[in-house]
């Protein structure tokens, strides 16, 4: 009997908002969505700087400069 291995990635390569959630894409094809209500940060913040991110460690994790904010993908999953 084989065993199917899937490998999980906790590398983000997408991100996007709603009015209530965080949404990111990690590279092994899995979508991912979180409560902006987590963050208070990014929860009080307006769209421009919610949308001003760039990735950290080559996608794992985000950093918001104007917010002063890092969220690692893995402390998400």
């Amino acid at each position: 009997m084989s065993t199917l291995r899937i490998n999980k990635s906790t590398i983000a390569v997408k991100i996007w908002f709603d009015t209530t959630k965080m949404f990111l894409l990690l590279e092994d094809g899995r979508e991912l969505s979180v409560p902006i209500d987590w963050f208070p940060i990014l929860r009080e913040a307006t769209e421009e700087q919610k949308n001003s991110w760039r990735f950290i460690g080559n996608g794992e994790g985000i950093h918001w400069e104007d917010l002063d904010e890092d969220i690692l993908v893995e402390n998400l999953l």
